[in-house]
């Protein structure tokens, strides 16, 4: 039986979650409909911008997406930490962003003078907000709402867009977060839609190596750690160029069961964007079956990757 969403998602264990959105129709979410031929390619479009808006809009920080043909992955992290320092005017900019809220936080927000009992009101929609901010299940809704509105609009139809609520998975560990990572990066791939990790447009992957390339991290994802190797909590546990080379090693495995893997007679992904190829020390394991309870991976560097690669 399904497990309610509270006992799937806790930030006091992780805050990290994997994401995926599956659509109902016969017709693609993306791409190309083999029945009518009718394209929807542009709809990745909107996924991404969606994405990047609800970035900076909640504490929440995007740390990979794929926009495939009739699902998405994103893989976020809840910052807690970042919304309990939020001012109350800083929560109600945040929030009018996505909704009207009410005439008294609208007023409050323009700095209008206002009663203790409608002060009291606003603190009380401003603690509501916050968790909202804060909230994976917000998230995904204004995600999944915005695009079935879009898509409806477009078809000239009503009625439901996704199969049903989001899937989440917890990320427990350094481990599992960047073998889910790289999971979500290669989906286009492994579909066999694309040869190279650089060509799947409307993936993490690809926007990190755009940026990467002009020696730039993407502004609206969760940054790995800086050149100058002092990290915290706000960076990914890798840098990207060790992130970027453990998805090429990754991508060349033979995968059992799936159409893609990147050519041997391709070059080395630092090599095709013409950047110094550095030694990397990171984890990848098998990351295939999806939702069956947290995801945590305490092997060894060599053991992860040599089960990702024989088993993914």
């Amino acid at each position: 039986m399904p497990r309610p969403r509270k006992e799937l998602i806790c930030v006091e264990q992780t805050p990290y979650y994997h994401c995926v959105s599956r659509c109902v129709r016969r017709a693609c979410l993306c791409g190309k409909d083999s029945f009518t031929g009718k394209s929807y390619e542009h709809r990745r479009g909107w996924v991404e911008r969606r994405l990047y808006f609800l970035a900076r809009v909640f504490a929440i920080d995007l740390c990979a997406y794929a926009v495939m043909s009739n699902h998405t992955h994103v893989v976020l992290r809840v910052a807690t930490e970042r919304a309990q320092q939020w001012s109350n005017k800083h929560v109600l900019r945040q929030w009018h962003k996505l909704h009207r809220g009410t005439r008294l936080t609208q007023l409050y927000a323009q700095g209008a003078t206002l009663s203790q009992a409608e002060r009291a009101t606003v603190n009380a929609c401003v603690s509501v907000y916050r968790q909202r901010l804060q909230s994976i299940s917000w998230f995904m809704r204004e995600l999944n709402e915005y695009i079935a509105r879009q898509a409806n609009k477009e078809d000239d139809c009503t009625g439901r867009f996704w199969e049903g609520r989001f899937k989440s998975q917890a990320l427990l560990d350094e481990a599992a977060l960047l073998s889910c990572m790289v999971y979500v990066d290669l989906n286009p791939l492994r579909a066999g839609m694309v040869i190279a990790p650089e060509d799947a447009r409307f993936t993490s992957i690809a926007a990190r190596i755009r940026a990467f390339k002009t020696r730039r991290q993407p502004p609206r994802l969760m940054p790995f750690i800086p050149p100058t190797g002092i990290s915290n909590s706000l960076h990914l546990p890798l840098s990207t160029t060790d992130y970027i080379t453990l998805v090429d090693y990754t991508g060349r495995c033979i995968a059992a069961n799936k159409k893609g893997v990147i050519p041997a007679s391709l070059l080395p992904i630092l090599e095709r964007i013409h950047v110094d190829q550095a030694h990397w020390l990171s984890v990848t394991q098998k990351f295939e079956q999806h939702f069956r309870g947290a995801a945590s991976a305490p092997l060894s560097t060599q053991k992860a990757l040599n089960t990702y690669c024989t088993v993914a």
